[in-house]
């Protein structure tokens, strides 16, 4: 998979990509990963990329014609396939797991980071960006940090770089729940032991057990995903069917 990312911060990226499974996966090959400077589509010798709004107000506003120029020309290089080109803003689309899912079954992303009070309308009227991504109802300096959370999350769902495929499948929001609890060494900690049914050894009661368990969280923390997908039968207790 490819992804290419358009920043005004190119700096931001350098350790996170060298780092732990992403860092792997681009070591790997697995993922491709360029970052480029926004300021090279500029023009005039200040390389300009932003000015002060029309109409007053706080803050200055990313250019469209630079904006114009990065998409167009990396969007869709000759003799490589169109890139799915994703607008970092806060108004955009929450970004969930589900449509994690479908990003990665994307060939090539490119993923344009916003800065300062935000991007010239125009760029989006003129159709620059197939979707606009948020991670929630909060606002960042730039879409750098969104960029690189989106890049992480889709990397995961390529094939060999999380090593057990079975972590994928029992993962918070996969199903429309949250993660079970999971426990390790030691098996006593200040006076907490682990769940019997975990040292059972009866890996059909274990899956119950961490299925009612992951329930009880979703509920407790997240009852909106129960809306999606209610309780099964036997869900809650533990006493349904084990796969």
């Amino acid at each position: 998979m490819k992804i290419e990312i358009l920043t005004l911060f190119p700096g931001y990226f350098r350790s996170p990509l060298a780092e732990s499974l992403l860092g792997k996966a681009v070591a790997t090959g697995r993922l491709d990963v360029t970052v480029t400077d926004l300021r090279s589509f500029a023009q005039g010798r200040h390389r300009q990329v932003d000015d002060a709004p029309y109409g007053g107000g706080a803050g200055m506003v990313m250019m469209a014609p630079v904006a114009a120029a990065a998409v167009e020309a990396r969007r869709e290089p000759e003799g490589v396939t169109r890139a799915w080109t994703v607008l970092l803003t806060p108004d955009g689309e929450r970004l969930d797991q589900a449509l994690v899912e479908a990003l990665a079954s994307r060939e090539r992303l490119l993923l344009f980071c916003g800065r300062y009070e935000g991007l010239d309308e125009r760029a989006r009227e003129i159709g620059l960006f197939d979707a606009e991504i948020s991670l929630g109802d909060f606002v960042l300096p730039g879409g750098e940090s969104a960029a690189l959370a989106l890049t992480e999350s889709v990397s995961r769902l390529i094939p060999g770089v999380v090593g057990s495929s079975e972590s994928l499948e029992e993962e918070s929001f996969t199903r429309e729940r949250l993660d079970y609890p999971h426990y390790t060494r030691p098996r006593e900690f200040r006076g907490l032991t682990v769940p019997e049914a975990l040292l059972s050894g009866d890996h059909a009661r274990i899956r119950r057990f961490r299925r009612a368990r992951a329930l009880e969280r979703t509920r407790a923390r997240r009852p909106d995903l129960l809306v999606r997908r209610p309780p099964e039968p036997g869900e809650e207790d533990g006493s349904g069917r084990d796969g």
